[in-house]
């Protein structure tokens, strides 16, 4: 049986090599987010905005940033709101 030193290149638990690669949610998020100032850059022109009885004038690119904003704030607190109660599911299921 042949024993390998191990070398400067592989010693560590491989976490390093881990976190240096990019994960699809990762590579996701910066295209995304790419897009989006590609889109903001594009359209620059000002918008009346009108709801109920207010009326106001933005830039179209600070709109689709207040909006995408608010989105991903409501899509994380959604993603918290679902794990919560899945794991308070498990915590009844178990009977702790």
């Amino acid at each position: 049986m042949v024993q390998q030193s191990p070398s400067p290149a592989n010693t560590g638990s491989g976490s390093a090599r881990a976190s240096a690669r990019l994960s699809g949610g990762v590579i996701a998020t910066l295209a995304g987010g790419g897009l989006l100032i590609v889109f903001m850059a594009q359209n620059r022109q000002n918008v009346t905005l009108q709801f109920l009885f207010w009326s106001f004038t933005w830039p179209l690119w600070l709109f689709t940033l207040v909006v995408a904003a608010l989105g991903s704030i409501l899509w994380i607190g959604f993603g918290m709101l679902r794990r919560h109660r899945r794991r308070v599911a498990r915590r009844d299921a178990r009977g702790d």
